[in-house]
């Protein structure tokens, strides 16, 4: 039997402190600086792991990295709109525009490369197109939520700062930095890990904390947790079918179809979750990332499911 992840039990023990003892009054100023601080972090830290050079090694498979890029930032979006437009009353306001706002980000790198790897995939091809989805969203997700979510705020001179200093700016210090520290940050990969995923708890809560003052309990009710996942799910199996039938109408060998099926479909709560708190208020933070958490987990589960079968599929087939 497959263990619990321990991140994804700390995810929900950081949503039900906020609902708790969510952070108040003069704490929560010192709390939202704090918060910044830890993003601008883990933005340096993902410009210090994300290698250009496998960018540049795996683009002759241009179909595929360019399959992968179009699922993540067209296909996604898309159908997140299709959805909104079929159901709008199914979830209140603020909840759909954060399914819109996860149909906007950027796809997962570590488990991307994990399950591809143990689905027998093409790694190399899945690390090139995680690394140039992380990269690109930099850029690309402001845009979309600005079209998408129509929120002419993201544009704001505040807003356009806060992107540049907390998001770009680290970023970019971790790639011009990466000859430099690229031996000691993979010597020290587990320190790494544990800072970024302490970020992102500490910006759940401070998120979720936000949003149990501003009364999120009383406006969804299990009913609406219950719609929210079924819409997630949803999302996920349209996208894992349309990714599925991609490969086969592009003929895709077996090892290609598996990058494309597990990178095409995930998207990133390490980039999500700090980019969310950059991009709207405070007020609706937590309304913004409770699909992305409900979405992050379901996708483990059913990316695993999918991966082992292609593992034991190969394996037989030996």
């Amino acid at each position: 039997m497959r263990k619990i992840d321990p991140f994804l039990t700390a995810l929900i023990c950081a949503v039900l402190l906020a609902t708790v003892l969510p952070c108040k009054g003069s704490a929560t100023l010192i709390l939202e600086y704090v918060t910044d601080a830890c993003i601008m972090v883990m933005f340096f830290m993902q410009g210090l792991k994300l290698e250009r050079r496998a960018i540049l090694e795996n683009m002759r498979n241009w179909k595929l990295q360019g399959l992968v890029l179009a699922c993540t930032f067209l296909l996604f979006p898309l159908l997140g709109v299709a959805l909104h437009a079929l159901a709008p009353g199914l979830l209140d306001s603020h909840t759909w525009l954060g399914v819109l706002f996860l149909c906007c980000l950027p796809s997962t790198v570590q488990s991307s490369i994990a399950l591809t790897s143990l689905a027998n995939g093409n790694v190399a091809a899945s690390i090139c197109a995680a690394t140039l989805s992380n990269i690109a969203g930099i850029f690309i997700t402001p845009v979309l939520v600005s079209v998408v979510l129509h929120t002419q705020g993201v544009w704001s001179a505040q807003a356009i700062t806060d992107i540049a200093v907390q998001l770009l700016l680290p970023f970019v210090a971790g790639q011009l930095l990466q000859p430099v520290l690229h031996k000691w940050a993979h010597r020290n990969k587990k320190i790494i890990s544990i800072t970024d995923r302490s970020s992102i708890l500490l910006v759940v809560y401070t998120a979720f904390s936000h949003a149990v003052v501003e009364g999120i309990w009383s406006k969804l009710d299990l009913q609406s947790i219950a719609s929210l996942a079924a819409i997630d799910l949803g999302l996920l199996l349209l996208v894992l079918l349309i990714t599925l039938l991609l490969g086969k109408v592009f003929g895709f060998s077996s090892r290609d179809e598996i990058s494309l099926i597990l990178c095409g479909s995930k998207k990133s709560l390490a980039s999500g979750v700090p980019m969310a708190n950059v991009l709207f208020p405070a007020s609706i933070a937590g309304f913004i990332i409770l699909p992305l958490i409900l979405y992050h987990q379901i996708q483990l589960f059913l990316c695993t499911l999918i991966a082992r079968h292609y593992h034991t599929k190969h394996a037989s087939d030996i």
